[in-house]
């Protein structure tokens, strides 16, 4: 049931007159216990809505808060403990437990047994290894439980795919209060990898899926390799389901290689994607998406899509070849026409482009491309400050880095990102001019107490053109900051330096940077105070005397996969006359 209508039906309940709220625990537990210790014997007992309504019934819930006290005191190595249930003579009868814990044994030494034959001395120094019990640590149920699937897991990585646990044995020595476990494992024998056997049907073609595996066939089984075949078909986005599994073991054939099955469930093949969006500064705008899903057998994706907005309209097509040449490896070519308007400039335009990207880690990557568009370019002069408008060809170069040890995409509370940009361009046309834009960002998140519930957030983006001037280079391909994701608190291109009409006229330089603490509420809300502050610079390397201060609050709301946030910030510096506020909404947090 929904959380929420169980907080509504428990308000509601409040609020109606005569009622109570008489839910109490099943037992009360008595004793010198230590606090952690009793709150999970307490969470465990649980409660109940009514009291008993007699000593037979009381007496049934203390017997039964009794069994469940036992089986976490032992779970948490108290295996000397005595437990007395009882009832009170009051009216009502309660349930009551007096609870000695006794001493908390400790770990003594921990061995392996091999059940059948035993592997090489290496697969069992690395099992010895990898089940990691000291001596003298709390002789919790909960480690040794886990020091056995760690050694399940060494044995299986080194090729025995079907070695399996069998019944452990664990003896509690009362006399020296010590807990030791002997782990019983049936190794079987190493098993090699044979060719993939694919399921049939499906659009993708075999030869394609056969070339993304990560080992050869005759090589020893290793489930990490198994299981990364498998997440390197659910990246594509174009199945409903991959399974990849090792065959069976052939009875007869103990030692022969095994393949590996692969089934594919294709997803429908063409998917209509539509979305509108409003802004108050902006206006509305609409746009669409048509997708289709591997049309050349090979986990690709062909998109066409439009989009009609005040200051971003365009349409495209774009052609994603995931796994392209190898494995983590994606080839992405499109082509667009565009047209852009903003308080700086006005561009219309053609593009092409390609870039190869290539994924190391789960969220960390490479990106080479390059890129050609033949555009026109409406801004002012710098110098006259007439309209003035260039005809150029822009062929640029892509250099992309994304080295990510944060611990969530989109809500992170611990770890750091940083990221780096190099675009060598060269315009050709009404201007001639060669020149490098870089830019490199940095964010980092530490959690300030145990549940990660406060968070300190901090980002630091720095950027850079190398080569020409303000009046060289196209307004569309200067620096600009301010609004959502950069300065908050003013608007888009509202921070740095403007024409005498107000026009903003953007720069060769940038520096932004933010700082968040983050709190999380309840389950579903949360909230942050946070300062911004940005600068565009028109010369030098970092040019600061431009800059803009941003301040404000936001709320987050938890989704279940990601929070939603809506933050209203103000400016404190270099007003300039812009709107006292502004609101700002996104999925995920703001960096």
């Amino acid at each position: 049931m929904d959380r929420r209508y169980l907080a509504a039906t428990a308000c509601a309940i409040a609020l109606v007159p005569g009622a109570a709220l008489t839910a109490e625990p099943r037992a009360k537990v008595q004793g010198d216990l230590p606090a952690d210790l009793r709150g999970v014997i307490e969470g465990v007992i649980g409660e109940e809505d009514h009291p008993a309504e007699n000593r037979f019934e009381a007496r049934r819930r203390a017997n039964t808060a009794a069994e469940s006290s036992i089986a976490v005191l032992r779970s948490e190595g108290y295996y000397a403990n005595t437990v007395e249930a009882d009832v009170t003579d009051a009216a009502p009868p309660r349930a009551v437990l007096q609870i000695v814990p006794g001493p908390r044994f400790r770990m003594g030494e921990a061995g392996i047994v091999w059940e059948g034959d035993a592997p090489t001395e290496e697969v069992q120094a690395a099992a010895t290894d990898a089940m990691d019990l000291p001596l003298k640590i709390p002789g919790r149920a909960v480690d040794v439980l886990a020091a056995e699937g760690r050694v399940l897991a060494s044995v299986q990585k080194h090729g025995h795919a079907d070695a399996a646990i069998q019944p452990r044995v664990v003896v509690v020595d009362h006399a020296d209060a010590s807990v030791r476990p002997t782990f019983r494992i049936e190794a079987g024998p190493v098993v090699h990898l044979d060719v993939l056997k694919i399921g049939s049907g499906g659009a993708t073609r075999p030869v394609w899926v056969e070339a993304l595996t990560p080992w050869r066939p005759g090589d020893v089984y290793d489930p990490d390799a198994v299981a990364e075949l498998e997440r390197r078909l659910l990246d594509t986005g174009v199945y409903d389901a991959v399974t990849v599994t090792l065959a069976p073991r052939i009875p007869d054939m103990p030692d022969a290689p095994r393949p590996v099955l692969v089934n594919l469930t294709d997803r429908k093949p063409r998917s209509i994607e539509a979305g509108a969006s409003y802004a108050t500064r902006d206006g509305g705008g609409v746009n669409a998406r048509w997708t289709r899903y591997n049309y050349f057998g090979r986990a690709d994706t062909l998109a066409v899509d439009g989009q009609i907005a005040a200051r971003d309209s365009r349409a495209g097509v774009e052609l994603s070849l995931p796994h392209w040449r190898r494995g983590q490896q994606t080839l992405r070519a499109s082509a667009s026409a565009y047209r852009l308007q903003t308080d700086a400039f006005d561009e219309t335009g053609l593009g092409i482009a390609a870039d190869i990207t290539r994924r190391y880690g789960w969220r960390s990557y490479v990106t080479i491309g390059a890129s050609a568009d033949v555009s026109r370019t409406d801004e002012l002069g710098a110098v006259t400050l007439m309209a003035l408008g260039r005809d150029i060809v822009t062929v640029r170069g892509l250099g992309d880095l994304l080295l990510d040890r944060s611990d969530d995409p989109l809500g992170p509370t611990k770890g750091w990102r940083v990221s780096g940009r190099l675009e060598p361009t060269l315009i050709m046309g009404d201007t001639n001019l060669p020149y490098l834009r870089a830019v490199t960002q940095g964010t980092y998140y530490r959690r300030l107490d145990v549940g990660g519930k406060t968070v300190a957030a901090g980002r630091l983006r720095v950027g850079r053109i190398i080569n020409g001037t303000v009046e060289q280079i196209p307004a569309s391909q200067r620096f600009y900051a301010g609004g959502g994701g950069s300065v908050r608190g003013f608007s888009f291109q509202g921070v740095g330096p403007q024409f005498a009409d107000g026009t903003p006229r953007g720069g060769l330089s940038l520096v932004e940077a933010s700082l968040e603490m983050r709190r999380q509420v309840t389950s579903r809300w949360g909230g942050a105070v946070f300062v911004d502050a940005g600068a565009v610079g028109s010369s030098g390397p970092i040019d600061l005397g431009d800059s803009a201060i941003g301040a404000g609050v936001g709320v987050t709301y938890n989704l279940g996969f990601t929070p939603i946030r809506v933050d209203v910030a103000v400016p404190v510096t270099n007003r300039r006359g812009g709107s006292a506020f502004q609101i700002y909404v996104s999925i995920g947090q703001s960096f």
